[in-house]
């Protein structure tokens, strides 16, 4: 199978950069064409358009920013969407509203494509060791498709039902997510101002029954003061927002996702867009010391 894959940002390039060690034929397309080059050393083609990417695949991998970008990909709404789609397997696999996803599952379908959508748990250490989660949902010949293609870039795949069930899924995994990071930050904050050793917090955290990956990575980096990215405040903030609006429109009530949206957004509004989510830990640092 010839496969494509568009979208090469902090989560995309590791997750095409498995797929070429795997040995799958692999054309990618970017909009910033510059961050083709890894991809390219690794003997993937550049194509330096969509058309060319979907004339050169017979499946299509998104992993794009939003719904913007995916449309603008896809030329969904113009005249060269069917073209696109047309006798192709789209597998979107970044994070959308679950009624958006819907749609566009509909609109693949009219045009005879056949639409996967496979949203992920994980962030950039699981994207560059192949050890995400994909979340699966469409019809059942699809899915089965789709799996062997992302097996490069996946430990565990799980099949949900039909679209949009992995989107909701994702919804549900991201606010819970949030949520932890958020308090766990303040968790660190609070110890630091009761003259708690930080280093006993990470202690009783990572090796008690509250521990998980998520946990000693997000407080390492707090303590360490290691905001590199793994996931930016820039799409945290973009996924609360999507989490809210679709808790909306399920008639979900969220009221602690109101208050972590509230702390990312904080984040944001003081210059930590480009930084990992555990830089939330500043919002609560903004009228005291850092934590140290």
């Amino acid at each position: 199978m010839r496969l494509g894959f568009a979208g090469l940002g902090l989560m995309g390039t590791p997750m095409a950069a498995n797929l070429c060690r795997s040995g799958v034929r692999l054309t990618v397309y970017n909009r910033s064409p510059e961050k083709a080059a890894p991809l390219v050393a690794l003997g993937a083609e550049r194509a330096p358009t969509p058309a060319h990417l979907f004339a050169a695949s017979d499946a299509v991998i998104l992993m794009l920013a939003d719904d913007a970008a995916v449309d603008a990909v896809l030329d969904r709404g113009g005249p060269d969407f069917a073209g696109h789609v047309r006798g192709r397997l789209i597998i979107n696999m970044g994070t959308h509203a679950p009624d958006w996803s819907r749609q566009l599952a509909r609109d693949v379908t009219d045009a005879g494509g056949v639409f996967v959508e496979a949203p992920v748990s994980g962030s950039r250490g699981p994207a560059e060791t192949g050890d995400l989660v994909a979340m699966l949902a469409g019809p059942a010949e699809a899915v089965a498709k789709a799996k062997p293609v992302l097996v490069p870039m996946c430990r565990d795949l799980l099949a949900v039902g039909e679209v949009p069930s992995a989107m909701a899924l994702k919804m549900a995994v991201n606010l819970y997510l949030v949520g932890s990071v958020a308090v766990l930050s303040e968790a660190a904050h609070f110890a630091a101002r009761s003259g708690v050793e930080l280093a006993h917090l990470a202690a009783v955290i990572g090796e008690g029954p509250l521990g998980s990956g998520v946990a000693r990575a997000k407080l390492a980096k707090m303590i360490g003061r290691d905001f590199t990215p793994q996931a930016a405040i820039r799409d945290v903030v973009k996924n609360v927002r999507l989490i809210g609006e679709s808790a909306a429109a399920a008639g979900a009530d969220a009221p602690l996702l109101a208050v972590s949206r509230g702390r990312f957004e904080l984040a944001s509004a003081m210059g930590s867009d480009e930084l990992d989510m555990a830089a939330v830990l500043t919002t609560y640092e903004r009228r005291g010391v850092p934590l140290r």
